[in-house]
This record gives structure tokens, C-alpha cells and sequence, in this order.
């Protein structure tokens, strides 16, 4: 008689533990990438943030507090592309936001081949054409015959369309100009009803008749810098640079065309970028029933706002930690819809950032610690004048930009000179030039091995076919002379651009668990890949997050 009550007893606990045991697979995939996000911002605001956003992913995840890109230039599109791809710009072709190929600049989304669709505007020509490897959702839709359905959402076009890959279902982004979400023909012919309706109700409008004021009192913002302060630029309209900002006020002059902004273009600058996004997010995953079939579906996010704020203000300013607390209460919505629409442990999330954002070199000045602003149109003026001494008169310099200068390889044939030798002499010189840390030949870069140190780093972001003949690198702390009006920027290998937040959670995450071990961002596609059981994405360099695994 005990024996049976035993076997009942077993009985009962392998039918509970099969109900509960978790799915085979995710029904969605979340991706969240935030613009010039540095990951201190996690615990510089940590006490104020609320228990469901932030701190949920951080307590209830899984969090990688030494995760870094392995490459440079770190800016915008090939963070995006890195993130999903799970490789470098060397082998994803993303080499920088642009570049300069076939004798003009090129932007990294451009495609002449399609048309805006929901917008006359002609930079919605856009397409993953110039990504040349697929990301984990491009291989998780060849895993299942393309039932898996992937969307992006950005205020970029950039953030929204690599993150989707080459063959996602759909991207979209906001266009400055209209203040309604578009997409491209490379996605379908027209906007899907929902999407036009949800341009319908004019969310820009309403959020430019608001006023932007603190989240809470600003006597509280003990984080940050004094409201007003010599560190910050203005935002598009000519109102000096501190709280509350009146929207209604700022966007009416860039309608009577006092200003040099398009209307909606404005909202980008304010949290209520980031709320536009989110609200279209979750939207589009309710009308396109994401993680609602038998197969895992992925729906990737970008909050853009975050960048444009940076930029403005700097990482010491009242205006950044009050878009991350406004940010706080948008991720905990987003987590309360996924709960709802798909399943609390029915999905996996990974946040993380494409680069992060160097305090205002004037602010470090201030405070001794090094930095400034370096002149380089008087650099390259100077450039200009020592190639035609020494190699004779001539245009040497095809294009140029603060970290990279492209030569005129059709000059140097004609003159029968030595490439490498020429790419040498202008990288000796930039070396000599106040504020620089040191410039890398393309020579050094295709013939060379790197290992460690910056030169791995340049070597890992150099793709041959559009890299630049010498790459320059800043000193730590300097920006060019164009943000001596205020506010900051990225792109360098040193930690406060390279060091960012990758926080997973949910769907077989180890909960309350982290490392301190060094973890690069190439490193997240191959995790998804691992627990999704797909193949790695073909140009794959990074190692799936063996912790979480654990």
C-alpha cells in the first residue's frame, strides 16, 4: 500500500513538472539596442529608477558588466549591424555611419534601387543591400522555411533596418519631415493598414504641444551637473538650453522656417522619440500577432532619442538623466505588453547599446582631466601642404573626416608612386598633430595580424573595399573643434565609447547572475543562435556567453 501511494506521488510530480516545463523555443526574440548608452547610466541612476524597468532586466537577468566593442569607428550603424550580425565591420561591411566609395560618400543604408513608401521623401531610398553578411534572424528564417517573422522599429532608418536584416518582414522608421512612420519598397508595396493608421492620429503633433519638464523635481537631479551650465548646446530653437523646454513654442518657428529643423524632426531630440517608438513597437507586435505562432518570430528595437539628447548635453547634464528616467518607465511598459501579448517566460530580451559617449571635453577640463578639441581643418591644411611639397602639386586627399582620410589613388598611379608609401607619410604627420593618439595605414591593416591593443581594434572595423587609406584616432577625451559649442560624441576605442550595457532576461536566462569577465558585442547574435539551436550567422566571430549557458 505505501508502495502505491509512492508511484501515485511520482506520478503527479512528472505530470506538474511536464506542464511546467518551459517551451522548446522562445515564441519571440527581443532586441533593444539604446543610442549612446554607457553602462554606468545603470547604476548612476539606479536609485531612482522604478522596480520594472531597468531593474527588472538587471536583478531578474542575466548582465555582462564588462561588455565592450571590439572594434572602431563605435558609432551607429555598425553597432546595430555588429549586435545582430555577430561580427566586425570587417566582414559585415558596415565600416562606419558613412563612407566615402566610387568617388562620393556613401551613407550605410542608401539604395537607389527603391523608393520611400509612405513618404516623398527621397532619403527613404533605404535598404540592408550594403550589409554583406545575415544577421541571426536572416538564419533563424532559412532554419524554418521563413515561417519566423522578423520586424524592426526605429527613429533611424539605420536602427531599424540592419537590426532586421535582409529578409525581414518589415522595418520601419520615422521620417523628420512628416512625422508619420515609412518603410521602403525593399520591404512592400504599401504601408499595412495598421501603420497607417497609426500615422493618422498624429502622435507628433501631440507630443509637440507638450512642454518637456523633469520627471521629478529637479532639486533631485543630484546625478547630474547644475540645469544650467557652459557644457551644453542648444536644442534646434535659439531657448537657452534648461528647463522646461516648450515644445509648442520651439516647433511653431520651425514651421514659420526660423529654424534650420524640420518640424518633427524636433522630437527626436525629446524622450518623446523614444515613447513614439515604443508605442509603435508594440503595436506592430500586437497587429502582426508576433510570438503568436508555432515558431519563434523576432522583433528588434531601437530608441534613437537617447543619441540625440547625448549629443546635445553630455553625459553630465540633467537633460540625459531625465530621457534614461523617462527611458526606465518605457522599458517597463514594453516588459508588461510582452507579458501580456506573448507570455512572462515566453520570450527572451537582450538590451545593450551601439556605442557609448565621452564626457564634454570642456567639462573634463574643468575638472583635470584630460581632454579638448581638436583643430582639423587646420590639420588638413596643413596635410595638403606637406604632400605638394613633397610630391608635387595635386589634389592628394580624395575626401577626409576627423578620424580618416581617404587619398586620391588615381593621382598617386599617375605619379607612379608607391601607395604604401604615400598612406606612411600622411600617418607619420597626423601622428605629429596635437590631439591625435595615432593614425593606421590601410597597408598596416590588410598585410598585418593585431592581437591586442588599438590596432586589433582599427584592424577589426577595416573592410578593404571601403575603409579609408589611414584611419586617425583621437587622444581619450577629445572631440573635434566643431563641439566646442557643447555637448559630445563617439566613435574612439576607448572605454567610454567601447564599454556598454548586455543585459539578457527571460526565456531560459539565468536570473539574478552576472560576469565580470570581458565580453564583446559580437558576442550576442551567437548566444541567441545557441539557445534558438539555429546556425550561426555566416560571418559570425564571437563566442556565444558560455555563463548563461551554465
Amino acid at each position: 500500500m505505501k508502495t502505491y501511494f509512492v508511484l501515485i506521488i511520482c506520478f503527479f510530480q512528472v505530470v506538474l513538472l511536464q506542464a511546467q516545463a518551459p517551451n522548446e523555443h522562445p515564441k519571440l526574440v527581443v532586441g533593444i539596442v539604446v543610442d549612446q548608452m554607457r553602462q554606468d547610466y545603470l547604476f548612476r541612476y539606479y536609485d531612482k529608477y522604478g522596480s520594472g524597468g531597468f531593474k527588472r532586466l538587471m536583478n531578474q537577468g542575466f548582465m555582462c558588466r564588462n561588455a565592450h566593442y571590439n572594434y572602431v569607428p563605435t558609432e551607429t550603424a555598425p553597432g546595430h549591424a555588429s549586435i545582430y550580425t555577430g561580427t566586425t565591420p570587417a566582414h559585415h561591411g558596415i565600416v562606419a555611419n558613412e563612407w566615402f566609395e566610387a568617388g562620393k560618400r556613401r551613407y550605410c543604408a542608401e539604395d537607389s534601387t527603391v523608393t520611400a513608401i509612405g513618404s516623398t521623401n527621397p532619403a527613404g531610398a533605404r535598404s540592408p543591400r550594403n550589409m554583406v553578411v545575415p544577421t541571426f534572424g536572416d538564419l533563424l528564417k532559412l532554419s524554418n522555411n521563413g515561417k519566423t517573422r522578423v520586424f524592426g522599429v526605429s527613429l533611424k532608418d539605420r536602427g531599424a533596418i540592419l537590426p532586421a536584416g535582409h529578409t525581414a518582414n518589415g522595418a520601419f522608421w520615422y521620417d523628420g519631415l512628416s512625422g508619420k512612420f515609412i518603410t521602403s519598397s525593399y520591404y512592400m508595396k504599401e504601408l499595412p493598414v495598421w501603420v497607417q493608421k497609426f500615422n493618422d492620429q498624429k502622435w507628433a503633433d501631440q507630443y509637440l504641444s507638450k512642454n518637456w519638464e523633469t520627471l521629478l523635481p529637479i532639486a533631485q537631479y543630484t546625478e547630474s551637473q547644475s540645469d544650467d551650465n557652459n557644457y551644453e548646446q542648444l536644442l534646434p530653437s535659439k531657448q537657452k538650453p534648461t528647463f522646461p523646454y516648450n515644445l509648442k513654442e520651439i516647433s511653431t518657428q520651425a514651421t514659420k522656417g526660423q529654424l534650420k529643423t524640420p518640424t518633427y524632426d524636433i522630437l527626436t531630440s525629446t524622450p518623446f522619440g523614444n515613447t513614439i517608438v515604443n508605442q509603435f513597437a508594440q503595436l506592430m507586435a500586437k497587429e502582426e500577432n508576433l510570438g503568436k505562432t508555432a515558431f519563434t518570430d523576432v522583433l528588434a528595437i531601437s530608441f534613437s532619442s537617447t543619441d540625440i539628447i547625448g549629443h546635445a548635453f553630455g553625459p553630465q547634464s540633467i537633460e540625459v538623466e531625465d530621457t534614461y528616467l523617462r527611458l526606465d518607465q518605457e522599458i517597463e511598459s514594453l516588459l508588461n505588453f510582452l507579458d501580456r501579448q506573448v507570455g512572462a517566460g515566453n520570450y527572451v530580451l537582450f538590451l545593450s547599446a551601439d556605442h557609448g559617449g565621452v564626457y564634454t571635453p570642456r567639462y573634463l577640463q574643468d575638472t583635470k582631466l584630460p581632454g579638448g578639441y581638436l583643430q582639423m581643418k587646420k590639420h588638413f591644411e596643413e596635410l595638403k601642404k606637406h604632400l605638394q611639397t613633397k610630391y608635387g602639386e595635386g589634389e592628394w586627399i580624395a575626401n577626409s573626416g576627423d578620424k580618416e582620410v581617404y587619398l586620391n589613388n588615381s593621382l598617386i598611379q599617375s605619379k607612379k608612386l608607391n601607395l604604401r608609401e604615400v598612406q606612411e607619410e600622411v600617418a607619420q604627420f597626423m601622428r605629429t598633430r596635437e590631439g591625435i593618439y595615432d593614425a593606421f595605414t590601410a597597408y598596416q591593416m590588410e598585410q598585418e595580424n593585431y592581437t591586442q591593443g588599438v590596432r586589433q581594434l582599427v584592424q577589426n572595423g577595416h573592410y578593404h573595399r571601403r575603409s579609408p587609406d589611414i584611419v586617425i584616432t583621437h587622444q581619450s577625451g577629445w572631440l573635434n573643434e566643431g563641439w566646442q559649442r557643447g555637448g559630445t560624441s563617439h566613435g574612439t576605442p576607448f572605454a567610454y565609447d567601447t564599454q556598454i550595457p548586455v543585459l539578457f532576461y527571460g526565456w531560459k536566462i539565468p536570473a539574478s547572475k552576472s560576469t565580470v569577465r570581458k565580453v564583446n558585442i559580437t558576442d550576442i547574435a551567437p548566444t541567441v543562435s545557441m539557445l534558438l539551436n539555429t546556425q550561426l550567422a555566416d560571418g559570425t566571430t564571437g563566442q556565444p556567453i558560455l555563463e548563461i549557458f551554465e
